[in-house]
C-alpha cells in the first residue's frame, strides 16, 4: 500500500507541476493548481517518510511514472485550463475509488497508515469538487476523457503494486 500510494502522489506532483509549467502564474486556475500541488507534496513527504521507517522500496516504475505524470500535465495544460481540470477530477476521482478501498481493507488493522490515508482521501476529493467548479466537465467529450485517465491511473496502480 505505501509503495502504491507514494508512486501515485508523485505521479500527481508531476502532473501538476507539468500543467503549472506550461500555464505559470497566468491562467485563472494556476492558484488552485499551486495550491494543490503543495498539498500533494506534502503527502509524498508523508509517503517517503514512512517509506524509509517501515524500508518499503519504491516501485521500479518510478522512473516511468516521473515523465507520464508531467508529460499528462503538460498535455492537458496545451488544451486548456479547462481540460487540466477534468485531468484532475477525473485523476482524483479514481484516487478517491483507491483509498477508500484501501481504508477499507485495513480496517483498523494499522491506524497510523489508515489515518494518514484518510486524511489524504479528503485533500483528493477537495482537489475533484474543486476541478469540477473550474469547469471540468464542461470538456468535450469529458465522459471519454476522463474514462481514459481513470483507466489509466487504474493501470499506473496495479503495475505499481506489483513492481
Amino acid at each position: 500500500m505505501i509503495r502504491v500510494d507514494h508512486a501515485g502522489e508523485y505521479g500527481a506532483a508531476r502532473i501538476y507541476a507539468g500543467q503549472l509549467a506550461v500555464m505559470g502564474e497566468r491562467a485563472a486556475v494556476s492558484g488552485e493548481i499551486a495550491r494543490m500541488a503543495s498539498q500533494e507534496e506534502r503527502h509524498l513527504a508523508a509517503f517517503e517518510a514512512l517509506m524509509l521507517r517501515r524500508r518499503v522500496r519504491p516501485t521500479l516504475l518510478h522512473p516511468l511514472w516521473h515523465v507520464a505524470g508531467y508529460a499528462l500535465g503538460v498535455l492537458s495544460a496545451l488544451a486548456g485550463p479547462k481540460t487540466a481540470m477534468a485531468v484532475t477530477a477525473a485523476v482524483e476521482t479514481e484516487i478517491d475509488r483507491h483509498y477508500q478501498a484501501q481504508r477499507d481493507q485495513l480496517a483498523g488493522t494499522d491506524p497510523e497508515l489508515e489515518g494518514l490515508i484518510a486524511e489524504f482521501q479528503a485533500d483528493e476529493v477537495a482537489h475533484r469538487e474543486e476541478a469540477r467548479a473550474n469547469g471540468a466537465e464542461e470538456v468535450p467529450l469529458y465522459p471519454l476523457l476522463a474514462g481514459a485517465i481513470r483507466a489509466g491511473c487504474r493501470a499506473a496502480i496495479r503495475l505499481s503494486e506489483r513492481l
